[in-house]
């Protein structure tokens, strides 16, 4: 669990002004700045989790991290 808080950017260690944004239901939102994923993220209780953060922008997905950690254990 924390192997996987050390290598993946959540919510606020996001430092990029836009992302490409995927719902929760895994949806394309498109791009948006990273404080409007946030906001979205947080009116569902779930985390902003990048994950491609190779891609301009960087690919985000709004999910529940407690979750991912607790199946990736």
């Amino acid at each position: 669990m924390v192997a996987i808080k050390k290598f993946i950017r959540v919510n606020e260690r996001i430092r990029v002004p836009e992302v490409r944004l995927i719902g929760h239901d895994g949806t394309q939102l498109g791009i948006v700045s990273t404080d409007k994923a946030r906001e979205i993220a947080a009116q569902n209780e779930l985390d902003v989790v990048e994950v491609a953060p190779q891609s301009v922008p960087p690919v985000c997905r709004i999910m529940n991290l407690g979750k991912l950690c607790y199946e990736q254990k």
